[in-house]
């Protein structure tokens, strides 16, 4: 059974962004791709899914936008099923109470 990832707007924007597929992406790219977010909010978003393990970077210690646009990012691949479930919009079924006795 996955864990239970609830993801915000941000956090969203920046997984999508990266992909699940297991590649890597740059920071320049990333930068453009998360073109809705500001500088300020994207490196606290990406640091803090950093610290939860989610997204794998070449290193942990960046400041700025030009630090970061050196860098390679990438989604944990450990992390990448329970991610693409939490991506998903489809409701989860219910599971029926209902017990068939015979």
């Amino acid at each position: 059974m996955g864990l239970d990832i609830r993801l915000d707007g941000a956090e969203i924007s920046i997984i999508k962004a990266i992909g699940i597929g297991g590649g890597d992406i740059d920071g320049t790219t990333l930068v453009d791709r998360c073109d809705d977010l500001e500088a300020n909010d994207l490196i606290d978003t990406l640091r803090g899914l950093i610290d939860q393990g989610y997204v794998d970077a070449d290193s942990t210690a960046f400041y700025g936008v030009d630090e970061m646009e050196d860098m390679q990012f990438r989604v944990n691949s450990g992390y990448a099923k329970d991610l693409k479930e939490a991506l998903d919009e489809k409701p989860k079924p219910r599971k029926s109470k209902r017990v068939r006795r015979e």
